[in-house]
């Protein structure tokens, strides 16, 4: 007779390869669970609304995405990218480099990788790709890995979806992600500068020095929005889930009052749009609290613990491996389904091996958004493929480079906590 975990884990991976939700999959399969060891099936519903009612930062995911699907409806993103090209537009590659800094400014808002490439993404890949400047695989392979910074730079709704499962500070994790974020966006603009010029890409016209304090002027409200969100936050005025309505709310104010750029229709679009995603990523914790119900009456951590103790493995051997199974898994999974599904399992390990666990978070923050942009089923490679109509083959083939720099901006996060760890000790963490 088949083993009852066993059988659970069979349901789930073909109900996902038959292309169901992954929440609804792990609810599925924890059911078939429970009734095949005799236990009450009512346990799933009550292990559900548990983990709901302590997961007060939960709350922080819906507004996030309302306010990026608001910013998105209105012009906030016009003015970004417009601020951006004043930037960084004069040099060689110079829509690459708008890229990278649009991405590094719009994710200081969204925290959604998915918010920036269909948001931003749609408006940059059409100003590169005019005039038959850059071809469309390149923009939009470009466009797919700046967004993976948008999650890394706070606020960040992966770093609340590890919050939960690991119990940590909200604040501290989104601190955590600050440089780690920018260093990503480094390592990609260099790649742009080393492409563009083996490719000769064109550089842009000079915005005039003149026209730089009108730019930012008309920039500066959106601009404001994450200083005011990590000002708040770490000034102790507001939560991070406090912090989410504000961003939700500021994102009205300034889109309604101050550039006139929203109507209601454009609203409900905005509210339709996140209620849909709020509902998907909200599917997917209901069955991940569910699953991990399952997972500890399998004492699964445990067990993992113990094999991995058998090898004898240094820290750094320890880090090598995590990040390649992470890896291997964003190939096929999604990033909220690591985040909720594998990491806790290896969070007893990774306490066990003296590591840090906000730097851990990052560590795995950063391999599940480097998921999105690997074949074969990157969701980021999905999207801007179909926003550019092109086939995801060609994409694949200009997302290589991006990979490679972000390994390296990986490699540096993985084995130099201090520089992870830097800002939250400079606001009182202690590890």
């Amino acid at each position: 007779m088949i083993d009852p975990f066993t059988l659970s884990m069979i349901i789930i991976v073909a109900l996902s390869l038959m292309g169901q939700s992954v929440g609804i999959a792990m609810v599925t399969g924890s059911l078939v669970y429970l009734v095949a060891k005799g236990f009450d099936p009512s346990l799933a519903p009550e292990t559900l609304l548990q983990g709901l009612f302590n997961g007060y930062t939960l709350l922080a995911i819906p507004l996030f995405i309302l306010a990026a699907d608001i910013m998105n409806v209105g012009s906030l993103a016009d003015r970004l990218l417009r601020f951006s090209q004043a930037l960084v537009g004069r040099f060689r590659g110079g829509l690459g480099h708008v890229n990278v800094v649009s991405s590094l400014i719009f994710s200081g808002m969204s925290g959604s990788a998915v918010a920036d490439a269909v948001g931003m993404g749609k408006i940059i890949i059409g100003m590169m790709t005019r005039d038959g400047k850059y071809s469309p695989a390149y923009a939009a392979a470009i466009t797919a890995a700046t967004a993976t910074v948008g999650p890394i730079i706070p606020p960040s709704i992966p770093m609340v979806l590890y919050a939960l499962v690991s119990d940590q500070s909200v604040g501290y994790l989104f601190a955590a992600g600050l440089l780690p974020g920018l260093l990503m966006a480094l390592a990609m603009a260099l790649m742009n500068y080393w492409i563009a010029r083996r490719r000769n890409y064109p550089v842009d016209e000079a915005v005039p020095m003149r026209d730089m304090p009108k730019i930012t002027v008309k920039a500066f409200p959106a601009l404001m929005l994450p200083v005011i969100l990590l000002g708040g936050i770490y000034g102790g005025v507001m939560t991070p889930t406090e912090a989410a309505a504000i961003a939700a709310f500021y994102a009205l104010g300034i889109s309604v009052l101050f550039y006139r750029s929203v109507n209601l229709k454009q609203f409900y679009t905005a509210l339709l749009g996140s209620a849909r995603s709020t509902a998907s990523v909200g599917v997917l914790v209901a069955g991940a609290i569910t699953f991990n119900y399952v997972i500890t009456r399998e004492n699964l951590p445990n067990t993992i613990a113990d094999t991995l103790a058998q090898y004898e493995f240094s820290r750094t051997g320890f880090l090598i491996v995590i990040n390649l199974l992470i890896l291997a898994l964003g190939m096929v999974l999604e990033g909220g389904a690591i985040l909720l599904i594998i990491i806790p399992i290896l969070i007893p390990t990774v306490q066990a091996m003296g590591i840090d666990l906000v730097h851990f978070g990052v560590i795995a923050v950063v391999n599940a958004m480097v998921g999105l942009i690997t074949p074969p089923y990157g969701l980021l490679l999905f999207i801007v493929s179909n926003i550019t109509e092109q086939p995801i083959s060609g994409v694949i083939r200009e997302i290589w480079p991006f990979i490679i720099a972000l390994l390296a901006a990986l490699a540096i996060i993985t084995f130099s906590p201090d520089f992870v760890l830097f800002l939250p000790r400079m606001l009182g963490y202690q590890n």
